[in-house]
Parts: structure tokens; sequence; C-alpha cells
């Protein structure tokens, strides 16, 4: 097959080569229901308590304020539906640039009576503070604003938000799906009522995530059925795929600075070599994830260049969400006020495991290529 050079690690992630063994027993010999009584229930009662416990030490939780998932979309909806099911309808507010699975469950609480609203964001796509002062005023029941953006990178000052959330009497919910593996996490820091998880971003994978709960907070299940995940998220659990996320979670936790270290000396690279160009490098004045770069260079669509890169060899991101019809420009560039046509020529690269000086060489001297060429077509189209 032919295989392109990775840099499209904020989609998801290769599984590693030790998760993998970690899995593979619980596909063969290992093959319990962990409510069940007898050894074969134990030993997989014994591996769900542990990867939860590895789980949990990954961002400084205790391991039974740990609701496994099948990933970060339903940990998002647990939270936020599960939330509003225990309390009289009020008003929800997410920021503008969260992930649609925690902007669309926030919307569907309308029709069952509550207000919604969007946090704006400055030019950076952080939170608008003057915003947010605004939308304290009106007394939010649950807030949910993402620690890191899966497009731009750019990090939330989340434990200074949560603070006047929780001084309100709200509820305060962060996706950091994102962030985990890139940046150190603290449950307790961060003094957020719920925060989301996900196996796959950390080379973990699919169809496992978490939901971590601070134990004072009631929420209402999704899932009704045999009281599983302290009666939040009923059926047989996924053993194989939640013990490789504990895995992943260890590794993932160890050399935090050393990874970030050398994104962020990739991403460096990277973006002196795109400023060459003439790119706009968007959010680059914001804290951002040391291993993302979202830019755009303008007069160039950007699902046409991924198409290109892609074919040349280089697997990146482009900056539209696309339906079968009509390519949208990002959600979040347009809350950060850019315009239609550079938002949809931008193109995202984000960094992982075996990333390399080589492979962002390789990358910059393929993307001029491709940049010429495209601009030859473009100019004579006009």
């Amino acid at each position: 097959m032919f295989a392109p050079v990775y840099l499209d690690h904020n989609a998801t992630t290769p599984l590693h080569a030790a998760v993998r063994e970690a899995m593979l027993p619980w596909l063969g010999e290992r093959y319990g229901n962990a409510s069940s009584r007898h050894e074969y229930g134990r030993a997989a009662r014994k591996a769900i308590d542990e990867a939860r416990a590895q789980v949990a030490a990954a961002v400084n939780a205790h391991p039974t304020e740990v609701i496994f998932t099948s990933g970060g979309s339903e940990a998002n909806n647990l939270f936020i539906k599960g939330a509003a099911a225990v309390q009289k309808p009020g008003l929800v507010a997410v920021s503008a640039v969260e992930h649609p699975c925690v902007r669309e469950p926030a919307r569907q609480l309308v029709k069952s009576g509550w207000r919604f609203a969007e946090i704006a964001v400055d030019i950076e796509g952080r939170i608008d503070i003057p915003a947010f002062a605004r939308l304290m005023a009106d007394k939010p029941k649950l807030v949910s604003v993402m620690l890191a953006n899966n497009e731009t990178g750019v990090l939330q000052d989340i434990p200074a938000l949560a603070a006047q959330v929780r001084a309100g009497g709200g509820w305060m919910h962060c996706d950091a799906v994102q962030a985990l593996g890139k940046i150190p996490l603290d449950f307790r820091g961060l003094g957020v009522h719920g925060l989301s998880l996900s196996a796959h971003k950390i080379q973990g994978p699919l169809g496992a995530g978490a939901l971590i709960v601070d134990k004072r907070v009631e929420l209402a299940p999704l899932i009704a059925g045999g009281g599983q995940e302290r009666n939040l998220r009923s059926g047989t659990e996924n053993v194989m795929a939640i013990v490789g996320f504990g895995k992943a979670c260890e590794l993932a936790a160890a050399g935090i600075e050393e990874r970030a270290r050398r994104h962020g000396a990739l991403r460096e690279r990277l973006e002196t070599g795109l400023a060459q160009m003439g790119a706009q490098i968007f959010s680059a004045a914001a804290p951002r994830l040391p291993n993302t770069s979202f830019f755009a260079l303008a007069g160039i669509d950007g699902e046409t260049l991924v198409g290109k890169l892609d074919r040349a060899g280089f697997a990146v991101a482009s900056g539209s969400a696309c339906s079968s019809a009509n390519p949208e420009p990002s959600h979040t560039l347009m809350a950060m006020g850019v315009e239609a046509g550079l938002a949809r020529a931008a193109i995202r690269v984000s960094l992982g495991a075996g990333s390399s000086e080589q492979d962002i060489d390789g990358f910059l001297k393929t993307l001029g290529e491709n940049l010429a060429s495209l601009r030859t077509l473009a100019a004579v189209a006009v």
C-alpha cells in the first residue's frame, strides 16, 4: 500500500506497539465478562480496574472518577446531556470554537427548554474575556470550553474560566481530547466538574474514551441497563479497548516534556519555512499545542492542495468540514473572524510519534512545488 508521510496526528494516531501487546490476550485466551463471578470474570474486572487506575494517574484523578466510554464524543454527550437531565432548564453555553460533539448536544437541549449561547473568541481563538464576563452575569448552569482546539491547537485558561463558573453556581465541562499526552493534565488543577478523554489520540485503540467526573456531581446516564460504570454507562465493558486505553495513558503520561520539546522544535522548523512562502499561520501569538500548525496560503484552495499533497506522499488535513456537496470553511476560523476565502485555504499539520526533520523538509519542498503549479492554474483561470 502507498503510505504517505503521516502528518495528521490530531485526527488519529497509529497504535503503539506496547498497547497492541497489552490488548492481544483479550483477543484470544482472555475473554471473560467483567460482571461474571468466576475466574474469567475476575480477570476481566482486574484488567479494567488496572486500566482505570492508569487513566486516572495520567490526569491526577481518583480511579473512581473515571467513567469509561466509547470515545470523546460519547464522553462529551454524557456530561452535557447527563447534567442537563438532573437540573431545571437554564442557560447552557459553549465556546464558539468547540468540536461538533460538544456544540450539537448543547444545541439539542433547546428542545428541552434550555437556552443556548456561544462564547465568542478573539482573533487568536482565545475566549473573549469581556464576552465571558457578560455570560457569567446570566448565571449559566452548564458551560463547556475545550482545553486545546483540534484545528489551531490553541490552549484556553480553563482554571480561570472554571473558577468563575463555579463561583456563579454553574457546572464546568472541558473537552481535553486533544490535550491528553501533549501537555500535562491535572483534573484537580483545572477545577472542572467533567473532563473528556479519548484513546485513539494518544496511540491507543479506536472505540475507547473516558469521562472524568467529580464525585460530587450527579449525572443521568445516556444508556440504561446493567449498571456498569457507576450506573452511568451500562453495557458489557470492551475490555480489550479499555486495557489498551490504560496502557496508552501510561505511555502518554511518561515523557511529555521531551515530546513537547521535540514537537515544538519541529513546528518551529515547519513554520519558518511556511513564513518564507508567505503563509498566514493562525493563532501564532496564542499559547498552542506544540505539535499543531494551522496555516493558509492565500488564493489556494485547501481541499485541492490536500489532495495534491496526499498524492505526492504527505497526509495532512484541510480546514474545511466537507459535506458530500459543499465544502464549508472552518467553523473555528470563522469564529475567529477569518475571511471565508482564506479559511477555505487552511491546512493543518499535526505532528506525532515518528515525525522527523526529514518529514518537515520533505513536506516544505513538496508544498513549494505544488504551490507553484496551483498558482499558475489560478492565474490562468483568472
